[in-house]
C-alpha cells in the first residue's frame, strides 16, 4: 500500500478536504468521515464484466477521477495510501465477514480494513463494509460502545482476534472477525478474486450500492433502494425502468452511468430481482 503514485491533492479535492497540517485524531476522523460520505461503496464493475483491480493507479482513476465507487479491497487501499501520504501510520489486515453468523464462525478472509497507529492508540479505520461501513475511526482498545454519526460499533476480545458488532435497532449483531497480523498486497488480491469471480457470490449475482447519507443509510440491492435511519426503519424505493436505475444512482450514491452501462446494469438488476426480506447488510 505504497503513496507514492497517489495524487494526493486530486483525492483530497474528491472527499472534500484541504490540505492539512501533520496526523491527528481529528484528521483521521475527517478524512475518513469525507471518504465515507463522498466515495460510494459498488459493485457495478463486476456486473459489468470488468475486472477489480488493485495497484493504485487503476484505483485512484476509478475512484478519484472518473467519480465511480469500489468495494473494500479497492476502498481501503485508496484510503491507506491517503492516510500514508498524510504521514499516518497505517497496516492493513483481512476480516472473516460474519454478518448473519455466529460470532466464531469460520468463513474465508475476503475483507480487508485498516489499523491507523496513533500517539492515543491504534484506530480500527475502514471505507469499505457496505451499508455498515463505520463513518467514524473506531478505538481498538475499547470494548464499551463507540459512537458513529450513524450506528454503535463495539470491538470484542474473542479468542485472541478482535469481534466487530454494531448496535441496530435494539440488537448487536456480529459484523466480521480479525487478528491482528498484518496482511499483503498480495492476501488482498487472492481475497479480491475471489470476491469478485466466485459464481453466485454476494458480488457476482447482485447489483449493489451503498452510501451514508445524514441520519441515514442508502443501500441498493438488485431492484431495490432502502433507506435506512439510525432506528434501523427501511423506506424502500423500486428500480422497475433504467430511467429510475439512473436517478437512483445519481441521486442517492453519486454514480453516473453511460448508456450502455445502465442498460446493462438494469438487465442485471431484473434477472437478478430479489428474494423475498432481503436487505443487503454485508460487505
Amino acid at each position: 500500500m505504497s503513496p507514492q503514485d497517489l495524487n494526493l491533492d486530486a483525492y483530497l479535492a474528491r472527499v472534500g478536504l484541504k490540505a492539512t497540517a501533520g496526523p491527528s485524531a481529528a484528521l483521521l476522523r475527517a478524512v475518513v468521515a469525507r471518504h465515507t460520505d463522498t466515495i460510494p461503496f459498488e459493485n457495478l464493475d463486476i456486473v459489468l464484466g470488468r475486472p477489480i483491480r488493485l495497484d493504485l493507479g487503476s484505483i485512484q482513476a476509478k475512484l478519484v477521477d472518473c467519480q465511480r465507487g469500489g468495494y473494500c479491497f479497492e476502498q481501503n487501499t485508496l484510503l491507506g495510501a491517503a492516510l500514508q501520504a498524510l504521514g499516518f501510520s497505517v497496516v492493513s489486515l483481512m476480516a472473516r465477514v460474519i454478518r448473519g453468523a455466529s460470532a466464531d464462525a469460520i468463513m474465508p478472509l475476503t475483507h480487508m480494513l485498516l489499523r491507523v497507529d496513533l500517539p492515543e492508540g491504534a484506530f480500527l479505520t475502514d471505507a469499505g463494509f457496505g451499508n455498515l461501513t463505520p463513518t467514524a475511526p473506531l478505538a481498538m482498545d475499547r470494548p464499551e460502545a463507540q459512537a458513529t454519526d450513524h450506528e454503535k460499533y463495539r470491538l470484542q476480545p474473542l479468542d485472541g482476534e478482535t469481534l466487530l458488532q454494531v448496535r441496530l435497532g435494539t440488537a448487536w449483531e456480529n459484523v466480521y472477525r480479525f487478528s491482528g497480523r498484518p496482511s499483503h498486497p498480495i492476501d488482498h488480491e487472492v481475497g479480491n478474486w475471489y470476491t469478485s469471480t466466485k459464481p453466485d457470490g454476494l458480488f457476482t449475482a447482485n447489483v449493489i450500492a451503498a452510501r451514508p447519507g445524514t441520519k441515514v443509510r442508502k443501500t441498493l440491492f438488485n431492484t431495490l433502494v432502502t433507506i435506512r435511519d439510525l432506528d434501523n426503519r427501511p423506506e424502500r424505493l423500486a428500480i422497475d425502468s433504467g430511467t429510475t436505475l439512473a436517478s437512483a444512482l445519481r441521486d442517492h450514491f453519486g454514480i453516473v452511468l453511460d448508456a450502455d452501462e445502465r442498460a446493462t446494469v438494469y438487465a442485471a438488476t431484473q434477472r437478478f430481482g430479489n428474494r423475498p426480506g432481503t436487505d443487503f447488510r454485508l460487505d
